[in-house]
């Protein structure tokens, strides 16, 4: 079982600052802009309370001279049509104040609707933005990663990060960071204007924020911590499902529907256990804490009254209310509470934002981890280049196609060289270890001279595969050499090495695509006559014909629609239209019926002409005209020579040509 994606059950330290570093190197202007906005926002929300208590003021000061009557006037009442015009000019007052007042308010609320608009559509085109780059600065880092980490870790929880672990990085980038910022801002403004206002009143609201911290950390915590677990538990279950429909067909044969539903109870019963505790956990904190919120509404209420009708109470505040009468003061306390409940609000909002937090920063967290994962390292200053050769028959370096290559070859003097491509393979006292333990292979020496085919043959484990990984550097050696016309492999360019050979594996990959887009992966700019030329030489021409679109038949799922053999002529096909000097067949023809093989077999003894070619192969009689054969046990050359030696010496290659024992 290989070892799963490292589960954090919380984020790295510096998860959250490297994440915010991220998302503001290509998208500062416009974040700077959303905050502009959210703030804007803020002021039209405060807005409201302010002008209540303005209102209130302006309201008093109008009227109060008609309801004090004479009070206000000593001669008010004595004369109607006096007293009648004057009521008129204070009507008047009272609607020209009011008319600016609600203008005044309208403005103020049309500069927020549009502030709100901006930024949430700001942060809805910046968030898929940052999402796309960091998709894309994901899947360029993983693609230089060597064969070891996919060997190691479980492709299906390598697909959650890119799918519920980016949606979690989403959800934190445009609904949780923003309001995080517009909360931080309205609790600060508010709780400044309430200490202005009221310090005891303000008091009670804070101890109620108290309150509602606690149950968001006792509470919430959990929630959050469920939440993780929930992720983690939805990669367990994508890994099982991926890799059950990949194996549907062993599933089938062998019965095992059963079993696998079991193992499939299993993943999905966590799933549901730690889905049920963090909504559980995570629904009942927002109602407790709106709960707390208006317990905190009525309290403040109260400590306003105590202050009004206790003599010299109301000194205690910041603000000096003096002798004031009822609709002045009810006009503060309704100001305030308008205040103390958006204060709450937004505490609450805060505290539903923390289960949101914790999943982006700890899905981050993965995604990084496979950031940081170590690339391939390419030392290599060797490369391949294309070459022509002038009346002298000297080798020019140039930018055309041709079907001559070279290794251009940089020295510490400043000099080049080109060494002509030929593929002359050596590999002197190699070891290896996957694990830098034990050693798979022991003192392996292999030559391989241009044009020449070299077989591999042996038991399943003996190694035959574990070599040519080491030639294409799929993995690195622990001792020894191996040259590549006579360069050490070490020093050519990864890219440039793996371009000059042509590799045809056991397991077929086809691409979704049509039949001619799979054939050109092996040259991106090959024409269709070439293309047309490579399916002929692998003999896959008159299948291809005979399809739906011929050529232009789109395959899905890995070539489902086609047979194994024929995926696999398509396959070979590929290889024929690199028309690498080198090539590797890794049991080629294992999955081919009998007759396909031989059309196959002629197609591909074109195909290794002037080539050199490493064969490994269970079937013997595909081996027989090789020019050495290597058999291998327990990661060591045990016999090598051509078919007749072997044969002769009677030793175990012989044993296994005659069927004395199998290979498996």
């Amino acid at each position: 079982m290989p070892p799963r994606i490292r589960e954090h059950s919380r984020a790295k330290k510096g998860t959250m600052k490297r994440l915010v570093k991220h998302l503001f190197k290509n998208h500062k202007a416009a974040l700077i802009f959303s905050m502009i906005c959210i703030a804007f926002n803020v002021i039209t929300n405060l807005s409201s309370s302010i002008f209540a208590n303005f209102t209130t003021a302006v309201l008093t000061a109008s009227i109060s001279p008609v309801l004090e009557g004479g009070a206000a006037n000593p001669q008010f009442g004595m004369n109607p049509f006096t007293d009648m015009i004057e009521v008129s000019v204070m009507g008047m007052n009272l609607a020209t104040n009011l008319t600016t007042l609600l203008i005044v308010l309208g403005s103020i609320y049309f500069v927020g609707i549009f502030a709100s608009w901006a930024w949430n559509r700001t942060m809805a085109v910046v968030t898929q933005k940052f999402l796309n780059e960091f998709r894309k600065a994901m899947f360029n880092h993983m693609q230089d990663l060597p064969i070891r980490y996919f060997d190691t870790h479980q492709h299906g929880q390598i697909m959650s990060l890119y799918t519920n672990d980016i949606d979690t990085i989403r959800q934190f980038v445009s609904q949780s960071l923003p309001s995080l910022f517009q909360t931080g801002l309205m609790c600060i403004t508010l709780l400044v204007t309430m200490l202005l206002n009221s310090v005891w009143m303000t008091l009670v609201v804070l101890l109620g924020t108290i309150a509602m911290f606690l149950n968001t950390k006792h509470i919430g915590g959990k929630s959050a911590k469920y939440f993780v677990k929930q992720q983690m538990s939805v990669a367990k279950v994508e890994g099982f499902i991926q890799e059950s429909i990949n194996g549907l067909k062993v599933i089938k044969v062998f019965n095992h529907e059963d079993e696998s539903l079991k193992d499939f109870d299993v993943l999905n019963e966590e799933l549901r256990y730690n889905s049920t505790e963090a909504n559980l956990h995570g629904n009942i904190t927002g109602p407790i804490n709106g709960n707390i919120g208006n317990f905190v509404y009525v309290l403040t209420a109260v400590m306003g009254l105590l202050i009004f009708i206790i003599p010299g109470f109301n000194n205690l505040t910041l603000t000096y209310y003096g002798s004031i009468n009822l609709s002045t003061f009810m006009g503060a306390v309704v100001s305030f509470l308008m205040m103390s409940r958006s204060f709450s609000n937004n505490v609450n909002n805060f505290s539903q934002q923390v289960t949101f937090i914790v999943m982006g920063m700890a899905g981050a967290s993965r995604c990084f981890d496979l950031m940081d994962e170590k690339k391939e390292i390419d030392e290599g200053y060797v490369s391949l280049v294309n070459v022509r050769y002038d009346e002298n028959g000297e080798m020019i370096e140039t930018s055309e196609h041709t079907h001559d290559f070279a290794w251009k070859h940089p020295h510490g003097d400043g000099s080049l060289t080109y060494t002509p491509l030929k593929g002359d393979i050596l590999l002197k006292d190699v070891d290896f270890s996957y694990t830098g333990e034990k050693l798979v292979l022991k003192n392996v020496n292999i030559y391989a001279h241009p044009g020449q085919k070299i077989a591999l043959v042996g038991a399943t484990g003996a190694g035959k595969t574990t070599i040519t990984n080491l030639i294409n550097r799929f993995y690195d050696i622990a001792d020894g050499k191996i040259r590549y016309d006579g360069i050490n492999i070490n020093k050519i360019k990864r890219a440039d090495l793996r371009r000059s050979l042509g590799i045809v594996l056991q397991d077929t990959n086809l691409f979704t695509g049509t039949v001619m887009e799979n054939i050109r992966y092996g040259k991106l700019d090959a024409t269709d006559e070439e293309v047309y030329e490579a399916a002929k030489i692998a003999n896959a021409y008159d299948f291809i014909s005979r399809l739906p679109d011929g050529f232009n038949t789109v395959l899905s799922g890995n070539g489902s629609n086609l047979s194994q053999g024929q995926r696999q002529l398509i396959n070979i096909a590929r290889c024929a239209i690199a028309d690498a000097p080198v090539m590797i067949l890794d049991e080629a023809t294992s999955s081919i019926d009998t007759r396909t093989e031989k059309l196959v077999q002629e197609g591909m003894d074109k195909l290794m002409e002037g080539r050199t070619v490493f064969i490994i192969a269970h079937r013997l009689s595909t081996v027989q005209n090789s020019d050495a054969i290597m058999v291998l046990d327990h990661g060591a050359i045990i016999e090598r020579g051509t078919h007749a030696q072997l044969i002769e010496q009677k030793g175990t290659y012989y044993q296994l040509y005659t069927g004395a024992f199998e290979l498996e």
